[in-house]
């Protein structure tokens, strides 16, 4: 039998962002849509990114490309609801990047949703992996928990 995955606390992530859920995120059962959270989980990355000024998403030539996602959920977030999104960094390799990122609902204690993505840099002309930028390399070392 397969163990359950349980969720995450806050104490895991390095750092947190906040979004909105907006009216066009719910679904016909009333709740965020499941496909939201991926989009909340690629915002909070790439806007750490650009913050740190490491990303440009129009011209910088090397960039990160999603190729792996999971995403478990645990408990339903809603239109309007503020939402923090936690960020960390598990493993990063030569050219490929892994964060545990959490949706949780404002001010709770347990993640709604929890993700495993994971980042390949590739060449943005050619598609091809490359390895990390030294600049980037050092941004997702401070998103590593201590």
């Amino acid at each position: 039998m397969k163990h359950r995955p349980v969720p995450a606390r806050r104490d895991q992530f390095v750092q947190f962002l906040e979004l909105t859920t907006r009216w066009s995120d719910n679904d016909a059962y009333g709740h965020i849509n499941n496909v939201v959270y991926y989009a909340f989980f690629d915002a909070a990355v790439n806007q750490i990114l650009i913050e740190a000024g490491v990303l440009d998403p129009v011209t910088s030539p090397i960039i990160g490309m999603v190729v792996e996602t999971t995403c478990t959920h645990f408990a339903s977030l809603k239109y309007p609801q503020r939402v923090e999104v936690g960020v960390s960094v598990e493993a990063i390799g030569r050219s490929s990047v892994r964060y545990k990122l959490a949706a949780f609902g404002a001010g709770e204690p347990a993640a709604a949703a929890q993700a495993l993505y994971t980042h390949v840099y590739v060449d943005r002309a050619t598609q091809k992996p490359v390895p990390i930028p030294e600049d980037v390399r050092a941004v997702l070392m401070r998103l590593q928990p201590a």
